[in-house]
């Protein structure tokens, strides 16, 4: 994880996130580095919008949260319009993991 979270702070800082400077951070933090992994998550930051992925994992984050049905409601009327609004949503929610994927796998 702090891989990523040096990668964040320099991309936070306006910094350019390359091998030198990543290296730079963990140093600083006390971290003893590893180049294979430094390299790693420079490739495959390669190309990524930063910002974009961290707004997909806050959406794809709070989309349980207010998907959540309410307990001991009685059902609302249109049941098929909801099934559908929620098979939408799901193949939604689906689409933006799908996508943020690439980053999620730096956090894992």
């Amino acid at each position: 994880m702090e891989y990523v979270y040096a990668a964040m702070l320099i991309h936070k800082a306006g910094g350019k996130i390359d091998e030198a400077t990543v290296k730079k951070v963990l140093e600083a933090a006390g971290v003893t580095p590893d180049d294979a992994r430094i390299k790693a998550l420079v490739a495959a930051l390669d190309g990524v919008d930063i910002e974009k992925a961290i707004e997909t994992q806050a959406v794809a984050a709070a989309a349980p949260a207010a998907a959540a049905p309410a307990e001991g409601g009685a059902p609302a009327e249109g049941g098929e319009a909801k099934q559908d609004e929620k098979k939408k949503e799901e193949e939604e929610k689906k689409s933006e993991e799908q996508a943020a994927a690439g980053l999620g796998a730096l956090f894992g």
